[in-house]
């Protein structure tokens, strides 16, 4: 009867590694899924940001337009110039968010002063 208990003890030692061996084998294919996934999330977040800031401008151009039309008596004229350049801003906006287009002020050696202060300009 030992030698029953000793035998189902190594023939469950052994199925237990070979669980355990799947097992690993598993997560290490979650682990990559869920790699992918937190790829894809931020680029949904990338995408999300970038589409509110180009929308934002033109709605914001719109609504000045509307406004100064309004108010000036200029219709539709205001609204036509301020939505184009509530687009224009939109633009230059998802640009510069993208990383495509740098800063109009470059700080020069990364000590916080503006490259051209200093210069007599």
């Amino acid at each position: 009867m030992a030698d029953d208990r000793e035998e189902s003890l190594e023939e469950r030692s052994k199925r237990l590694g070979a669980e355990l061996a799947s097992k690993r084998n598993e997560t290490a294919g979650d682990e990559a899924t869920e790699a992918r996934a937190e790829v894809s999330r931020k680029g949904y977040a990338q995408a999300m940001k970038l589409s509110s800031e180009f929308i934002s401008a033109i709605v914001v151009g719109a609504i000045l337009g509307y406004l100064f039309d309004r108010f000036v008596g200029t219709a539709p004229w205001g609204m036509i110039i301020l939505l184009l350049l509530g687009f224009c801003a939109g633009v230059l906006n998802v640009l510069r968010s993208a990383g495509k287009v740098s800063n109009p002020y470059p700080v020069d050696g990364g000590d916080g002063k503006d490259a051209n202060k200093g210069n007599g300009a």
